[in-house]
């Protein structure tokens, strides 16, 4: 039987590709024949309900629902120059630079607070109200959202910030403003740019609930194992190590690279450098032209004249206190080939940085208390190889080293790693393994990957049927 044989054999058996994951124990012996024989493949976004999007069914009081409620509403706003006076249904304070118009355009697969979807609205906002942009060649209508990095400066010494896509410029509530973007191309052309997509949100509270002393516990454990395995740390002997605030040394967690303390420091910054939105904690625009600046600084702030509590605080507050109620993302059930993927997934040294669950401390809030984050990471950063290497160094994380991601909610996903490159799980998987070449030192990953790799083709299967079921 040929490869394109067997795929329109499989898709009569089991309906859809997606449907591969849940249903993949009832195969018959014959098709997991099959599978072995051609080798494993992704069973790609699992269909059904999204699982996410909402707040925590049980421990928020009646005033945190509504405020969950409030907040999830301000996340779905669209921003514009100057405001609702100009384009309907809008806030001001967009630009002058940004990336995208709203925080839900970014997270929004499979729910609001998720990741990129399958059609890229960056795409339509290049244009959107007269706007005078060119899309860069690295945003694909049906690529992943992006935000572009240079890694150097033109003189060689370091960038790492972020340079976003799109201007006001030539929008009708713009009036006057003119500014270029940068130059993409030739950043691409000199292999100068570098890419982040959004982090999923769900379970975010769960994650700023963990104590340090928990993520520390947590890395010194099964040291021996670690080490045999090639995942070291350069911080206090432990495995791995975690980024940390400048100034009061706890652990920062948000991020690709670790690099935000708070769900609060985390939206402030977003706000700031996606939309272009100035705030209570990012008060000056990231671009001061004066015939761009429409209006008083900080754009978004606390609102004192508010009548309703759950109005005064500003949008910063309301996006942090909706990403803090917002649930886990809910896996698909267990059958056998998830069952035996979650073991194997184990077995060969996965679980060894994206732990499965850490425990919450004492929360202020109950529904955040006391409660297992079934997260699949350590929080900590680990050195990721030349492969996956980026060359932008934030905080204690250096150009190759990355937050170990939380894997929740993988089933949904539809693009894979810090920078979107690719869709496909045994892609992502083999992407972790790298070898080091000049400043660089090997992935950790590397002894990992080569376990998988020495699986059979159907055990592969079924650590991918396991990781579509998160």
């Amino acid at each position: 039987m040929t490869p394109r044989a067997y795929i329109m054999r499989l898709g009569g058996i089991v309906l859809s590709v997606a449907a591969f994951a849940v249903i993949g124990a009832s195969f018959s012996e014959e098709v997991w024949s099959e599978i072995g024989r051609f080798g494993a493949r992704d069973p790609g976004v699992r269909s059904g309900p999204a699982g996410a999007g909402g707040p925590f069914e049980s421990g928020l009081t009646a005033t945190e629902g509504r405020a969950f409620g409030n907040g999830r509403a301000q996340f779905e706003e669209v921003q514009s120059v100057q405001g609702q006076e100009i384009v309907s249904d809008t806030e001001l304070g967009l630009g002058p630079r940004f990336n995208l118009d709203s925080c839900a355009g970014c997270h929004a697969q499979p729910d609001i607070g998720g990741t990129s979807p399958f059609v890229n609205p960056q795409v339509e906002v290049a244009k959107k109200e007269g706007a005078d942009n060119d899309v860069p060649s690295f945003i694909k209508k049906d690529g992943p959202v992006r935000e572009a990095r240079f890694k150097f400066n033109p003189d060689g010494t370091p960038d790492g910030g972020v340079h976003a896509l799109f201007t006001i410029t030539g929008r009708r509530d713009a009036s006057g403003c003119s500014l270029h973007q940068p130059d993409f191309r030739a950043a691409v052309a000199r292999q100068n740019v570098v890419f982040r997509i959004p982090t999923p949100l769900f379970g975010a509270g769960l994650i700023e609930a963990i104590d340090d002393d928990t993520i520390l516990a947590n890395l010194q454990a099964h040291s021996a194992t670690k080490q045999s395995l090639g995942i070291r740390g350069r911080a206090n002997k432990l495995t791995g190590r975690p980024n940390t605030s400048g100034n009061d040394g706890t652990i920062t967690r948000f991020g690709w690279k670790a690099q935000n303390k708070s769900l609060e420091i985390f939206s402030g910054e977003a706000y700031n450098v996606e939309q272009g939105v100035t705030n209570d904690l990012f008060t000056q625009e990231r671009d001061e032209a004066p015939a761009c600046l429409f209006n008083a600084t900080p754009e978004n702030r606390t609102n004192f004249e508010a009548t309703d509590p759950l109005e005064v605080p500003s949008d910063v507050v309301k996006f942090a206190v909706f990403m803090r109620f917002l649930a886990p993302p809910t896996p698909a059930p267990d059958n056998q080939s998830i069952v035996r993927g979650r073991k194997l997934f184990s077995d060969v040294g996965c679980a060894m940085c994206h732990t499965p669950t850490l425990h919450t401390g004492k929360s202020a809030v109950e529904a955040l208390r006391d409660k297992d984050a079934n997260l699949y990471s350590d929080l900590a950063l680990h050195n990721m190889g030349p492969g996956l290497a980026d060359d932008v160094s934030q905080g204690n994380a250096a150009g190759d080293e990355f937050r170990t991601a939380p894997l929740w909610g993988l089933g949904k996903r539809i693009f894979f790693l810090h920078d979107g490159r690719t869709k496909d799980l045994v892609e992502a998987i083999q992407a972790h393994a790298g070898f080091g070449g000049g400043q660089y030192v090997p992935s950790e990953a590397n002894q990992v990957v080569g376990h998988f790799n020495r699986l059979n083709e159907i055990d592969k299967h079924h650590v991918l049927n396991f990781l579509r079921a998160l």
